[in-house]
Formats: structure tokens, C-alpha cells, sequence
């Protein structure tokens, strides 16, 4: 498979309906995210505090002028592996029309390059149990199932 040509950057403000038009593409952001025009104020407040925060950093793909992917990497420092920095991988997503070009796993090798560089001494994700193509897909890229995650939602 040759890899689409897609740029990676820092996402914008003016990016916010394109991430998430592609975070409600599939059976849980369906249920979880708003597409409406205009897209409520919360996702653009939720980016401002992404923006301002140094250990996050939300980048998209971009191919020919239009946003097609995106991911958002967390570093996040701790006590436990002696002090150890682990990077967190979040929203990784593809528009589905564009799914199984490489652009997935581009983004995702700029996140792991990106963690190394920033002091990172592992790069861990969260992925849902229904997601078995995306399991299949970080199984690919070098992930291995490490933990069982659990969850609250307020």
C-alpha cells in the first residue's frame, strides 16, 4: 500500500468542524458529539484550552487543502516508572473516505517521533472493545494490549 501524501500541523480554530464531523463518524461519536452548523460553543472553548496547554498538542493531516485526519497527543509526567513521561494517544481518527491510505499510521509515527523527542518513555492509547479494526490497526504499528481500561462518565 503507498501511503497517501498528507501534511502534518498543529490544528487551527477554523479545523474544529472537520475534527468533529470525523469524531462523530462511527457508532459511539454518534452518540457522543453534536455536527450542527454552527457547531456548539463548547468545542471551540474545548480547543481553546487544547491550545493553551503545553502538554497537549492536537495536530490534523491534511491532504489538498482539507483536513482528513487528526489525533491528539497528551504528555503526561508522573511519579511512576521513576519519574517517567508517557505520551497518551487520543482521537486518533481517519475521514472515512480516506481510510487505508496510510494516513492513520503517518499520524500516529508523528505522535510516537514527537513523544520520543519530548522525553517520553512509552506511548499508550485507549482504543474501544468494539473497535476491532482500530485494535488490528495499533496491533500493526507496534502496540501491544497491555491494560483493561475502565471508565465513569459524568
Amino acid at each position: 500500500m503507498n501511503a497517501e501524501a498528507v501534511s502534518i500541523r498543529h490544528a487551527r480554530r477554523e479545523d474544529v468542524a472537520a475534527i468533529v464531523a470525523m469524531l462523530a463518524d462511527d457508532h459511539l461519536g454518534r452518540a457522543r458529539e453534536r455536527v450542527e452548523d454552527p457547531l456548539p460553543a463548547s468545542y471551540y472553548d474545548a480547543f481553546a484550552r487544547v491550545e493553551r496547554d503545553p502538554n497537549l498538542t492536537l495536530v490534523v493531516a491534511e491532504s489538498a487543502g482539507r483536513v482528513v485526519g487528526c489525533l491528539q497527543l497528551a504528555i503526561l509526567p508522573g511519579l511512576s516508572s521513576q519519574g517517567g513521561v508517557r505520551g497518551l494517544l487520543e482521537d486518533v481518527r481517519v475521514a472515512s473516505d480516506c481510510r487505508s491510505r496510510g494516513i492513520g499510521e503517518q499520524l500516529v509515527q508523528w505522535a510516537v517521533a514527537e513523544a520520543k523527542a519530548r522525553g517520553c518513555n512509552l506511548v499508550e492509547l485507549l482504543t474501544h472493545q468494539t473497535r476491532i479494526d482500530a485494535q488490528r490497526f495499533y496491533k500493526r504499528l507496534g502496540f501491544a494490549a497491555s491494560h483493561v481500561g475502565m471508565t465513569i462518565r459524568f
